[in-house]
């Protein structure tokens, strides 16, 4: 725990402001922001004892006097405050970190990897919580772990969705069981190098032991190469290959036991079964039946923004997929249709390709780009003869797609770009995309 240290917050997102919460009563907090549209937030802040400065020049109030930085996951580890910290010797710390410091005595199951950690962290959270075990939801599924601590007791079991981002700063954290999903060349901006950030992700089976358990994608080279060497025991599941759980057929099978039908699962997908494959592995190790496994995926209709059906509207059906915010989630989405798609693409430029899509656009008559990366959108598209239309917004880009659309079309947001050019987060561009959609119909 923190008693009377002097903590320098960067960022006010959710993190950053749920930390300061929890740190205001015993410390003396500074929170720092470039901007706040939020002045209710800002007062709730300053009523507990927070100082609140909103400044681009945030380094000149940055000094050694300092006893931690907690950093908002996204600030990048070049930011001039950070490499500031490290020149005093101050600790620069997460809000994970500083959460995991204040818990009693519980079970973590960590979810991580480039693709599918939502869904994962979702079905593993459905699976314990039908089973009737004490359990709770936390992480970059949207819910600060700071902010879940007053509702978690000792004994109880945390779903916690952990991204690369948060990983770098991890310290003492520990979880006891932890799934690594798979690994793509994705937030190259932030970590620089794949090698950088394959190592990075290495970082959520730190300080496990023998009694801890690693969850592993057998069928992604990139995972099983990486992970020879854990202390943790070992458990594979893949979808390709024989692993402790695979598909044999049309099941599931855990041990060359039947858990479950494909059939008897809502949600369809070579991606979908591989999660769901993951997550029960996890269930397994808190002894959750198949019964309730069953019940579970039958109703399980998938995750808000991941591939989520949102209307018909005259013969169209219009897809949310924001969460794909690089072009292998784009990919995962493009391989769930089967009919002609009209593709919306756009968002912040990360200089990432957008090459790796071309095998997978048999289906897609035309893109509409919006955003930042809406010209290099446009010369892959022309190079490649792939008819497209050029939008300055999402609201344009979806009444573009529209209006050249005809019945029996898919309309598909999967962007392979991060949403922070235009929209706080991909949730707010997910939420944008099924309002206009909304008001079309």
């Amino acid at each position: 725990m923190f008693k009377n240290k002097k903590i320098f917050i960067l960022g006010m997102g959710k993190s950053g402001v749920s930390v300061a919460k929890l740190l205001a009563k015993d410390n003396h907090i500074l929170i720092t922001d470039i901007k706040c549209d939020d002045l209710e937030q800002v007062r709730e802040l300053e009523d507990l004892g927070v100082n609140v400065i909103i400044t681009k020049n945030q380094s000149e109030i940055f000094d050694n006097s300092y006893d931690y930085l907690v950093k908002n996951p996204g600030v990048r580890l070049d930011n001039s405050v950070v490499l500031k910290a490290e020149e005093y010797n101050i600790p620069v710390l997460t809000e994970l970190e500083v959460a995991y410091r204040y818990l009693p005595e519980v079970k973590i199951v960590g979810i991580t990897g480039s693709n599918g950690k939502t869904t994962t962290t979702t079905i593993i959270y459905e699976f314990l919580k039908t089973a009737g075990l004490p359990v709770h939801l936390a992480g970059n599924i949207g819910y600060p772990l700071c902010s879940q601590l007053d509702k978690i007791k000792k004994g109880d079991i945390l779903v916690v969705e952990i991204s690369s981002h948060q990983l770098v700063n991890l310290d003492k954290f520990k979880v006891d069981v932890a799934v690594l999903t798979n690994l793509y060349q994705v937030h190259l901006d932030f970590f620089g190098t794949f090698e950088k950030y394959k190592m990075n992700k290495l970082r959520i089976f730190n300080n496990q032991d023998e009694d801890s358990v690693a969850i592993l994608n057998k069928g992604d080279k990139e995972v099983y190469e990486l992970t020879k060497n854990l202390k943790a025991k070992k458990e594979y599941f893949s979808y390709k290959e024989d692993a402790d759980i695979c598909i044999d057929g049309e099941n599931i099978v855990l041990n060359n036991e039947k858990v479950i039908s494909l059939s008897d699962i809502r949600v369809k997908g070579v991606h979908n079964y591989e999660n769901i494959m993951a997550a029960i592995l996890a269930a397994k190790q808190f002894n959750v039946s198949n019964k309730v496994i069953k019940e579970v995926l039958n109703n399980f209709a998938g995750v808000e923004h991941r591939i989520e059906f949102v209307a018909k509207i005259k013969g169209r059906e219009f897809y949310n997929d924001s969460k794909a915010t690089n072009v292998d989630s784009t990919i995962t989405a493009l391989k769930s249709f089967n009919n002609d798609v009209i593709l919306i693409l756009g968002g912040l430029d990360r200089g990432h390709s957008f090459e790796p899509l071309l095998p997978y656009l048999k289906h897609v008559k035309h893109i509409v780009c919006y955003g930042e990366t809406k010209m290099r959108i446009k010369d892959f598209a022309d190079k490649n003869n792939i008819d497209v239309t050029v939008t300055d917004n999402l609201m344009e880009a979806v009444h573009v797609a529209y209006n050249i659309s005809l019945e029996g079309d898919t309309i598909l947001l999967s962007p392979a770009c991060a949403s922070w050019d235009q929209y706080k987060s991909f949730e707010d561009r997910g939420n944008e995309f099924k309002k206009i959609v909304g008001e079309l119909s």
